[in-house]
């Protein structure tokens, strides 16, 4: 993988560990030589990680919607800026310009775009690998809900296990790497 997608927040959250997490994030992401791909913003997580990987010498690219520029202040430093039309243009570009995705803690436009990219792995739209970083158990609702899901019987068990969830940013980047999702069945 060349480059990852980072979703996460626009706020800091209400504990210190979530930045501390986004640096975490950012170093493993240097470490292994991946680019971050991210939504633009100089903003809560957005900005922590995207100045962490500035500060450690890797490489990010920012991709924001023009109307929210001014809204969430867009990074001036990255090393590639692009600015879009609006959010459906924003993901679309991050999907293209990306090997992998990996939400952090976030807030509801975090799910929206981690589930676009779970919905289209499913669909077979692509075979890129989707993970979560479950700092201090942020993910674990999600993970049983997933589980609901599939136990109803309204996720297939190919598509189970999708979402590869891992406290350890090193980690979740080697699992990602070794891995491509099933396909829609």
């Amino acid at each position: 993988m060349k480059s990852i997608a980072v979703y996460c927040g626009a706020l800091h959250g209400a504990s210190p560990i979530y930045d501390a997490s986004a640096r975490a994030m950012a170093q493993a992401l240097v470490e292994h030589n991946i680019a971050l791909v991210y939504g633009g913003g100089n903003v809560g997580l957005m900005g922590t990680i995207a100045d962490e990987v500035l500060r450690l010498g890797g490489e990010v690219t920012g991709v924001i919607p023009r109307a929210l520029i001014e809204l969430e202040v867009g990074h001036t430093g990255l090393t590639r800026q692009f600015v879009v039309k609006d959010m459906h243009e924003r993901k679309a570009m991050m999907y293209e310009l990306s090997d992998g995705f990996i939400a952090l803690p976030g807030g509801m436009g975090t799910l929206e775009e981690l589930f676009e990219m779970l919905t289209w792995s499913q669909l077979g739209l692509h075979c890129k690998p989707i993970g979560a970083l479950n700092v201090d158990g942020f993910w674990d609702g999600l993970v049983a809900f997933i589980a609901h899901q599939y136990k109803q019987g309204f996720v297939r068990p190919q598509h189970a296990g999708l979402l590869q969830v891992d406290p350890d940013p090193d980690t979740l980047i080697r699992r990602m790497q070794e891995s491509c999702p099933a396909q829609a069945g």
